[in-house]
Order: C-alpha cells, then structure tokens, then sequence
C-alpha cells in the first residue's frame, strides 16, 4: 500500500514476471497517439501520488496509486470482500469475465513452479508489498476507457485484479487501488502494447508543488533533450539502470557498485545499510559547523534538524546541503542523476528539515537502492521498454503537455 506522511510504501510484490519488451517494428493502429494523465498528490504532507482510472460498464471513477515498481493494476473488490480497507470510492464491482488459469498474464504473476492450479476458468494471485501490506484475489478483464491525446476515445477490455482480501501495511491509507507500471505481462502499458494500442512507454512528471502528469506513448516529448541510459539486463523485475556510484558534493563518497531501481509507488529514496549510514555519517558532520540541530523529538521521518526559526519551504535551507549524484556507467558513457536538495528533503508540518533518504534495511530491501518519487520530482522521467532505455530531464511538471485530450 502506499505511504502516510511518516510511513511509507514500496511497492514491491515477492510475486512477479520478469518480463521483456516487445518489438518495435509492430504495425500500431494509432501510432502518434499517446494517452495522457493528470496527476494527483505529493511527497509530503499527502504521501503519494495517484490518477484517476474508469473502469466497467458503465465507466467508473477509481483513484489509483502510481506505482512504476510493480506490474498489476487492482481494484478492491466487492467479490464479495473478505477484507478491505477504506476507500475513496464505492468498492469494484467486477464483470463476470474471469481470466483463466492457463492464459499468459496469469503465469507471469506466478514464479516458475509456483504455479498451482486449483480452479482452471480463474486466475487468482497474491500480492506481498514490502511494507506490509497484502491483496489477494483473482484477476478479470473490464473496459476501460481512455481518451487519446488526438481526441479519440478508445474501450480496451484489460486484465485487472479484483482484490477481495487487503491487510493494510505500515503506510496504510484510503485507496482505490494500485496501477502498475512495472515491464511485466500483467501491467497495464504492456497489455495496451500487446494489443497494438500504443507504444510500450512509460513516463511521468511529478510536480514537487504536488499533481504532475503521466503518459504512455512516445509521441510527447523530444527524446533528444532526455538523458538516456540503459535498462540493465541484471535486474529484470524492476526499471533498474544498473549500478551506481554514489558522490556528494561532487566528490566520490567511495560507494560504488549500488543496484539501484526507479519506484513511483515508494514516496521516499533508500539506501542499502552501509551507503545510508555512509552517507547520514558524512551530512551530520558537515551540519555540525552550520547553524542546523537534530530534532528528535520530529518523528515525521528518522533524520530532521531544526533551524533558528521554522523553515517555510527547503528553498531557506537548501545553501546548507550539497547535491548528491549517482552516476551509472553504461559502455563507456557515464550518466549522471543528479539530487539536489530539493529531491531528497522535505519541510515537516513543525518548520524542520528532514531527510527523504531512508535505510532500506529497515523495510527489507536488503542491497537494493531505490530512487523514489522525490528524487523524481520536477523532470521527466521516462522508462521505453522498446528501447530498453530510461531517461530523464529537468521539467516544469505544472505545466501539462498540449492535447485535444487528456484523461483526468
């Protein structure tokens, strides 16, 4: 589930398709065509960011969180629900068009040999977050409906889960549901790919103001304007560019060799134990001769320091932090993503800074690092499963891409 203001979200189910790209050369029917969301939220106080999806027949309004770090989009569900939790809207109904055991989408939710069949005309799954929080239930396809940003409207029937069984997680809130991004079978880009609808693109802006847009497609921005780097074939579960080395200040930290992953769905960046104690170790010491304090006794997240007077925003603190950079190395191209103090703090409902980069150990990700939404606040930050490329380029997110449509 997603994060609260002091709790937080990965949304990383243990349960997952590796799942690749497909071929570019395909015959789409709209090619030019891409389909554009406005987005909802923020880091902080809100904790998250999520669109608004319609689903069934007749069309429905669901919130969904934004989650790039895992494949299924479900919706709870009154199948009837054993356990849900609250919900902006009335619970899914679901249509009686079940997905059956043996089609595609249903394997690719389950690891090899995990695949057990107890009821042939269903597919059920289960999905285990890190913080947490669980859904289970069984997967059906409904319409949903969406507007091109030509104007064109169109009715895909897609695969989803109907989630009659959800155990809140640590960063529990009222939601809809979940929209998974991720590159497998069952997410909802791949299904639309797979049915020549769109190109297998990925990509959102998100405002560090809160709202920001998504799209799938590839037709609204300028790929020679992105920073691109290669999705690495070592981590094929996530959007990974490989491993990283970690600088402050411009300088090396020494830490290298980070696996690091990109994760809409988690409000805040980890670190693995050792960079985050690294790392915290060489900020507190650079804090001690300036005029910041460690504060306590703000449990808004583990590490906040408290000024002379209360902070409005981090723009009065930012000249007291350095930017962080990992740089990933792809061939014999080095490419830099840059953190500013602006994609690693946020200012507490006290007036403190606290730092937005959290020990991974703590929520089980062991040696994973993962960029989360707000280290990708304020540019575009692209993922193209055709190209195996992610990119990314400082943007105003306010300002929402021209169209004749947009799903809202």
């Amino acid at each position: 589930m997603k994060s609260s203001c002091n709790g937080e979200n990965l949304c990383f189910p243990t349960v997952r398709t590796s799942s690749s790209s497909s071929s570019s050369s395909l015959l789409f029917n709209h090619v030019g065509s891409s389909l554009l969301f406005q987005v909802h939220g923020n880091v902080y106080p809100t904790g998250y960011y999520n669109v608004t999806m319609y689903i069934g027949q007749p069309a429905r309004p669901y919130f969904l969180d934004l989650d790039t770090g895992s494949d299924l989009t479900w919706l709870q569900c009154d199948a009837p629900c054993v356990r849900c939790v609250e919900a902006p809207h009335p619970l899914y109904r679901p249509s009686n068009n079940l997905v059956p055991f043996e089609d595609p989408i249903c394997a690719s939710l389950h690891a090899p040999g995990h695949h057990n069949c107890e009821d042939p005309t269903q597919c059920d799954y289960e999905l285990e977050y890190a913080d947490g929080g669980s859904s289970l239930g069984v997967l059906v396809k409904d319409a949903f409906a969406f507007n091109y940003t030509n104007g064109q409207r169109l009715n895909p029937r897609l695969a989803l889960g109907c989630g009659y069984n959800q155990v809140p997680g640590a960063s529990y809130h009222p939601l809809d549901g979940i929209l998974g991004l991720g590159k497998g079978k069952s997410s909802i880009v791949s299904q639309l790919h797979s049915q020549k609808l769109i190109r297998n693109v990925v990509g959102h802006c998100l405002s560090g103001g809160g709202g920001g847009f998504l799209f799938f497609g590839d037709d609204l921005y300028d790929s020679s304007r992105i920073v691109w780097t290669s999705m690495s074939s070592d981590y094929t579960k996530y959007y990974s560019p490989g491993v990283a080395e970690l600088f402050f200040g411009g300088e090396t930290t020494g830490l290298k060799n980070l696996p690091v992953v990109f994760d809409s769905g988690s409000s805040y960046t980890y670190l693995n134990r050792v960079t985050y104690q690294t790392l915290t170790s060489i900020m507190k010491k650079e804090l001690s001769a300036k005029s910041l304090k460690e504060a306590p006794e703000d449990e808004t997240l583990p590490l906040c320091w408290k000024g002379r007077r209360p902070f409005k925003n981090v723009h009065d603190v930012k000249k007291c932090f350095k930017t962080l950079a990992l740089c990933f190395t792809d061939g014999k191209t080095r490419t830099l993503f840059e953190l500013t103090p602006e994609a690693y703090l946020i200012i507490s409902n006290k007036g403190n800074v606290c730092l937005g980069i959290l020990n991974g150990a703590e929520v089980g990700l062991q040696d994973l690092n993962v960029i989360g939404a707000i280290s990708m606040q304020d540019r575009l930050v692209i993922f193209d499963n055709e190209k195996q490329m992610i990119g990314w380029m400082p943007t105003n997110c306010d300002q929402i891409p021209k169209s004749k449509a947009m799903n809202t």
